[in-house]
Parts: C-alpha cells; sequence; structure tokens
C-alpha cells in the first residue's frame, strides 16, 4: 500500500479505505513473478525463508523472501518487470516498500541496512541501501498515509497522467472523466478502459438442471447428461430461473471471486440475488444516505433520471415512427424541459407519467409487425405478446443495474426517485430510468421487427400472457446483443458498450454521491 500511495494517493485510497480492485495483465503478471515464493510459503532453506510477514507498530509487512548474511537480514522484493534502465535508481515507490519492510524487521531486533528488488523480467537484482534520507521519505510516507486514509476525502484524480493507462484501477477511478466533469484543464478524454466487458453472464433456463463444478468450469446437466459448460473465467453472472439447482461447490467458487447469482422465477421475475461479502466500500453507502436524507439533493439527481428517461424516449421516437410526429416530438421535448426544473418529486412523478403515457401511445405505430397488437402499456400480469416481452426485458435490466450498483458498493434498495418499499431496488430502479427505452424498448422492436419471434413463442393462461422457454432463449440472445452494441458517449466522446455504459452510469453517480463531481449526468444519444 506504500507503493501504491507513492505511485498514486487516490489509488492507495481506493484499496485501502474503499476496498475497490480489480485484476489486470499487470497484476496477473506480478502474481505469476510471485509463484515460486508463495508456493513454498514460509519454508526454511538454509539462510532463506519465503513468505514472511511480520508487524511493527504502524507496518506490516510481507516480506517475499528473507536472506540472512553475516549477522544481517535482507529482504528480498520480487518485482515482475526488468531493471529500469533509464533511472539512476529503482523506482521511489519500490525502494520505500523495501525500506518499509527494512524499519519493521529492526523493529522485531533484526539487523537490516539494506534489501534487495529482483526484477523477474531480466532476472536481475539490484541493491537498495536504507540511508537516512530513503527511512525519513518512508516514514513520512506512513505518516501522510495514515492521514489520508484518515480523511473523508478522496484525493483528486491524476490530470493526462501517463500512469492512468496501466493502471489496474482506472475503469473504477474514472481520472479523465472525472476531471472533464469537474472543468478541470483536461485534455480529451481518453477511454482507459475495455469497450466491451469480456465475461458474459451464463444464463440456465432448462427446469430441472443442476450447475455443478468440475476445476475451473461450471458444468450444466439435465437429466443427468451434460448439456453447456463455461469455464469460470469467462463468466460475469449466474442467472437461473426456475427450477435450478446449484451445488454447493459453485455457489463457494463464484462468491469467492465475486460473481453474483442471479435468480429468477420460471416466469422470469427477478427475486434474489446470491453473493459474497458485501463491498467494503462503507464509506460509499454513508455518502448515499446522507443524499437520501436531503429532499434537495434526492430531487437534483431524480430531476436527472426523468430527464434522460423522457429524452431518450423521445429519441426513440424519432429513430423508429414511421411518420414522424411532430406534436408527439414536441410534447415529449416540453416534459423533458420541466423535468429539469421541477420543485418537487411529487410534480416530477406527474410528469414521468405524462411522458410514458404519451410515449407508449405511439409505440405500437413502431412495431411493424402487424401481427402483434400493441394498444397500452399493462403489468401484474402483462396481458399481451407486446407487453410481456417488455417485462421480461425490464427483470433483466433491472438484474443488471443490480449487479453493478452492487460492485460499485451501492445499497441498491435505497434511491432518490423511487419510494424505499420492502424488498425493492429503488436505487436500481432509479438509475435504469434512462436505459429503458434505449435497451429495453428497443431490444423488443429490434425482435419484433426482424420477426425473431412469433406467437409460438408466447403463451397465455387466462387473462395472463409470457415468453414460454423458447421465447425467453431469444429475448436474452436479443437483449445481450443490444448490451454488446458500442455506442458514442454523448459527453467523453469515446465509443464504448450500452453494457459498460451501465457500469460507468453508476460509477459517475458514485462520484457525485460523493461530492467529486457537481452532478449527475444522465446518458442519453442523439
Amino acid at each position: 500500500m506504500l507503493n501504491e500511495f507513492i505511485y498514486c494517493p487516490r489509488l492507495f485510497y481506493l484499496e485501502w479505505v474503499q476496498g475497490e480492485f480489480s485484476e489486470s495483465v499487470d497484476t496477473l503478471e506480478g502474481k505469476f513473478a510471485h509463484r515460486n515464493v508463495q508456493e513454498l510459503d514460509i519454508t526454511e532453506a538454509g539462510h532463506r525463508i519465503h513468505s514472511l510477514y511480520l508487524s511493527g507498530k504502524e507496518i506490516t509487512a510481507k516480506i517475499d523472501v528473507l536472506e540472512s548474511e553475516k549477522g544481517y537480514v535482507v529482504p528480498v522484493e520480487y518485482k515482475k518487470g526488468k531493471v529500469p534502465r533509464n533511472l539512476r535508481l529503482p523506482w521511489e515507490g519500490d525502494r520505500v516498500q523495501l525500506c518499509a519492510q527494512g524499519l519493521v524487521l529492526e523493529e522485531n531486533g533484526y539487523k537490516c541496512s539494506y534489501g534487495m528488488l529482483y526484477y523477474a523480467g531480466s532476472k536481475e537484482r539490484v541493491k537498495v541501501k536504507f540511508t537516512k534520507e530513503l527511512i525519513k521519505r518512508t516514514r513520512n510516507a506512513v505518516k501522510q498515509a495514515f492521514e489520508l486514509s484518515s480523511d473523508s476525502r478522496i484525493p483528486p484524480p491524476l490530470i493526462d497522467s501517463p500512469k492512468c493507462p496501466r493502471c489496474s484501477l482506472v475503469g473504477i477511478c474514472l481520472p479523465d472523466e472525472v476531471n472533464a466533469l469537474k472543468e478541470t484543464n483536461s485534455e480529451d478524454v481518453r477511454r482507459l478502459f475495455p469497450a466491451r466487458r469480456e465475461a458474459l453472464p451464463l444464463y440456465v433456463i432448462e427446469q430441472g438442471a443442476v450447475v455443478g463444478k468440475s476445476g475451473e468450469v461450471l458444468e450444466v446437466r439435465l437429466k443427468g447428461e451434460a448439456v453447456g459448460h463455461a469455464k469460470t473465467i469467462d463468466i460475469s453472472q449466474l442467472c437461473i430461473f426456475g427450477s435450478v439447482m446449484v451445488t454447493p461447490s459453485v455457489v463457494y467458487s463464484l462468491c469467492q471471486r465475486d460473481i453474483p447469482i442471479c435468480h429468477y422465477s420460471s416466469g422470469g421475475w427477478f427475486y434474489g440475488i446470491t453473493h459474497g461479502m458485501t463491498h467494503k466500500n462503507v464509506e460509499l453507502r454513508l455518502y448515499q444516505y446522507r443524499k437520501a436524507e436531503s429532499k434537495s439533493e434526492a430531487l437534483k439527481v431524480a430531476r436527472q433520471f426523468v430527464e434522460g428517461k423522457i429524452t431518450n424516449c423521445r429519441t426513440m421516437v424519432r429513430r423508429n415512427h414511421p411518420h414522424s410526429p411532430e406534436q408527439l416530438l414536441f410534447q415529449l421535448k416540453n416534459l423533458a424541459k420541466l423535468a429539469r426544473v421541477a420543485k418537487d418529486v411529487e410534480s416530477l412523478r406527474g410528469i414521468e407519467g405524462a411522458a410514458s403515457n404519451a410515449y407508449f401511445s405511439s409505440f405500437g405505430s413502431m412495431i411493424r409487425d402487424m401481427q402483434f397488437d400493441f394498444k397500452s402499456r399493462n403489468r401484474r400480469p402483462p396481458a399481451d405478446p407486446v407487453n410481456a416481452l417488455l417485462s421480461f426485458l425490464y427483470s433483466l435490466l433491472v438484474k443488471e443495474v443490480v449487479v453493478n450498483l452492487l460492485a460499485v458498493g451501492f445499497d441498491p434498495y435505497l434511491g432518490y426517485y423511487h419510494v424505499p418499499k420492502y424488498g425493492r431496488p429503488a436505487l436500481a430502479l432509479d438509475l435504469m430510468e434512462e436505459f429503458r427505452p434505449l435497451i429495453a424498448d428497443s431490444t423488443a422492436l429490434t425482435l419484433l421487427n426482424r420477426k425473431e419471434l412469433a406467437d409460438s413463442d408466447f403463451v397465455v393462461v387466462g387473462h395472463e400472457c409470457a415468453l414460454n422457454q423458447n421465447g425467453r432463449k431469444k429475448a436474452i440472445e436479443g437483449y445481450h446483443r443490444r448490451l454488446d452494441t458500442l455506442v458514442k458517449h454523448p459527453i467523453f466522446g469515446y465509443s464504448i458498450s450500452y453494457g459498460r455504459v451501465i457500469e460507468v452510469q453508476a460509477r459517475l453517480l458514485s462520484r457525485w454521491v460523493g461530492g467529486e463531481i457537481p452532478a449527475y449526468p444522465f446518458f442519453h444519444t442523439r
């Protein structure tokens, strides 16, 4: 952590105080470089001790290798890269980290005057003497790190720093995005994280299926026969519908890896989630609760959610309505303006209701397949195929938002626009408002207009209509095609997938909650 503090105080704060961590190529290569040390684990061979933990008054250190030489001990710190040839000395963070180990050894009665940095990339050692200047710098770093960790304010991000692209937490920190929204003297926003997510959800909808584990692979079996499998490293979520059993070893493994298990009813109602320990970022949840207690602050962000939804509804009408109804477009534009200046949440709900009624009054005209007739939005239960499809897609979307909010550290049950209610993920419903038209409604129109869904994909029982198993498969495929679609961010200018946009918006919401940016910017497209 001292090494991280010197490299970037914000990175230290994110990892040490807020408990954030994300793997990258660099962190995985670092683990690989340490593999021999870790495998030996506190074993002593001659004058070498591996993986030694020691604590002092202020510092706890894990020493990769401790060697003894002529009455002195020498800590050896492994580094994945090569010796930095263009520097007179190794990186300051590495030297401070090694010196801190020396200070801990001294506190525990050992004599230690220097240490070694072993660079696995070039298989070379570099000697680091613990000079008075280095010891003073190390003690100051310890003091400053403690002071920062007790502060309730996260340090500002670096501005246009070359350190950011290689940082494993850059997608969490969002340095360029935060600086742009704070109107600092930052250059163009760089996209410093992948445009798409590499891991994808695994859906199991076959009733009676069993999800088991073999090594690092999840196996889906039905009546004893294997019907599917996926590597754990390739899975972002496990989504199970109805009577699907998950073995304890799978639950343990996914909780250890922070991969959530999302539970749906057989009809597609999202009702629960299984995950590991709650996110460590208690600080964010405290900020969230304080903001929610303030009616004025809650109203500020609620306006953004609703204006974003109405703006994106208008975009959907412009894109998909065959006759471009000017009166409806004008009405939605005015309602978005009214949402921006609403005086209280109650009037904001009235504005949103009027916009939804106007939008869905024209939704049927955007469906080109004449076998599907849509007159109005209805639910609980949906009475026709289009409403059944919309309800199912909204259920998938709220799951997506809940998972992202939990990953950021939010409490998804306390929102700013939707009224808190037992079992209702109010904050997830808040954040998904701006994505309903762009993701769920757009997916529904694509599936219907391309005739990917037919009457045979729905089942009607009494006054209730629902997708059958085949229809749900098609809807899930269409939904994830939409999440994987690249879109240009209206503020930052780079292209990322809709799935990644949800994560970015959740993190921007956390930056507003923590007071880093003046307002939450809703997402919209042209």
